[in-house]
């Protein structure tokens, strides 16, 4: 369902801190201690810390320098000293049936190019405990500028014995946009996608529905490598602030803070590499233009996995998957006559294999199951978005190939010249509740089924 439209019920000064800090952080480097993006930073390859040398898939040495609060150095030269970075995603989408009206203000209802979006990144450490990530954004299809991803850390490790334990803060805007596995949803697959094709309505909170317009605080501790505990919790920006970084209209928190837990155990034996854990997060959030209502409750639980096998040879395979499962009390939005039960459950399960042939050549396929109560109010009859039979089932199936010439040790101009081109096809045999006239308005499934060339440079 759509959890756009709510508000705050206020924004305390203390929680102001998860805003400010990081852009006083940033401010506070004096030009000598400027650092530069992470290739350069470290010296590296970007295949030591990505899975066919692009991203955002990272490899055991990756996570370990993004729990490690970005500060490992290594690089050399003039390069290692500039902290900036820069990204620009072109694509052209096209649906298997045309949309009854424009995909988005000044493009066509099918067939459309774009720049989906243009990103400067400060990125990098600030010393041997500090470090993070600052990415601002250009959409070119919604035509707006906003703070993305941001993931600030403080971190310090200690021996223990002949064990070690890592112990950090970070203070993001994203819950799992600082998580170290890409089985969780702020880098999970689909990496990249159109925001020009139609896509199911439901989908669990944690699946991304506060991205961008919270901010919280977490504590974390990685034991010998292998368990990773975290804690911590949110709050949703204030209205003003909001429009500010150009995250507005948001999410809206009634009552409190937005508790999030995350544990996961890693096992690295060989070229291989397995995490299993598990994610929890509760929101409860006021609807717009309700008064003595109450608000609407969400708690999310999530299992996920991932395998690696990251050989010295020309093959390299990677497993992930995890399922939602989300408890749903929307007695505000019942209250106000915008559902037909206030108790509801929505469940996601997402899988996803990888094959990289000599660190250039990718191949995926996803799939991405949704389904829960159904609801004849929550999901009523509507043009493509809507649902004939009241329900939020959906499931896609997602392909993709790509081409990575750059990123390897003897790459050209590395680390500047980065570049994947991709195609990526999604197919539906259910969206939102049916196959065939599934909105009421005689659109089928396969309609939606969407075709997305895209490129994309990372300099």
């Amino acid at each position: 369902m759509n959890r756009g439209a709510y508000r705050t019920a206020g924004f305390p000064p203390w929680r102001a801190l998860a805003v400010l800090l990081p852009v006083l952080l940033l401010w506070s480097m004096r030009p000598a201690q400027a650092i530069p993006a992470f290739a350069s930073q470290t010296g590296q390859p970007c295949t030591a810390c990505h899975v066919g040398g692009f991203g955002p898939q990272l490899t055991p040495f990756g996570r370990a320098f993004k729990i490690g609060g970005y500060t490992m150095s290594g690089g050399q030269g003039l390069a290692s000293k500039i902290p900036l970075s820069a990204m620009v995603l072109a694509s052209l989408t096209q649906t298997t049936s045309n949309q009854p009206t424009p995909a988005a203000p000044h493009f066509a209802r099918n067939t459309n190019p774009a720049i989906d979006q243009i990103s400067v990144f400060l990125a990098g450490r600030i010393n041997d405990y500090l470090g993070g990530m600052i990415q601002g954004t250009y959409d070119g299809i919604g035509v707006a500028e906003a703070l993305d991803n941001t993931d600030l850390r403080a971190t310090d490790e200690f021996d223990i014995g002949s064990n070690t334990l890592r112990v950090g803060l970070s203070i993001n805007n994203n819950p799992t946009v600082q998580d170290p596995y890409n089985s969780t949803f702020g880098w999970g697959y689909p990496y990249v996608a159109s925001a020009l094709a139609p896509t199911p309505t439901a989908s669990p909170l944690l699946a991304g529905a506060l991205a961008g317009n919270v901010a919280g605080v977490t504590a974390y501790a990685w034991w010998n490598s292998h368990l990773y505990i975290e804690g911590g919790a949110y709050q949703v920006l204030d209205d003003r602030i909001a429009k500010t970084l150009g995250v507005y209209p948001q999410a809206g928190n009634g009552s409190g803070a937005i508790p999030y837990a995350r544990i996961a155990y890693e096992w690295d034996w060989g070229d291989n590499s397995l995490e299993v854990g598990g994610l929890y997060l509760h929101a409860d959030l006021q609807p717009v233009d309700t008064v003595g209502v109450g608000s609407d409750s969400y708690t999310d639980y999530a299992i996920d996995s991932q395998y690696e096998y990251l050989g010295d040879g020309p093959n390299l395979y990677t497993l992930s998957a995890i399922f939602t499962h989300e408890e749903q009390n929307l007695r505000a939005t019942y209250a106000t006559g915008g559902a037909a039960s206030p108790h509801h459950t929505l469940n996601d399960l997402r899988v996803t294999g990888t094959w990289v042939r000599d660190q250039t050549y990718q191949f995926r396929l996803g799939m991405d199951e949704t389904y829960g109560t159904g609801d004849a109010v929550i999901y009523a009859p509507g043009a493509v978005s809507g649902s004939n039979k009241g329900s939020p089932n959906s499931t896609a199936f997602i392909a993709e190939v790509d081409w990575i010439p750059f990123g390897k040790e003897k790459s050209w101009a590395r680390p500047f010249a980065n570049m994947k081109l991709g195609l990526q096809f999604t197919a539906y045999t259910e969206f939102n509740g049916g196959s065939s006239n599934y909105d009421g308005f005689g659109r089928n499934a396969a309609g939606n089924d969407t075709l997305y060339a895209f490129a994309w440079f990372l300099f």
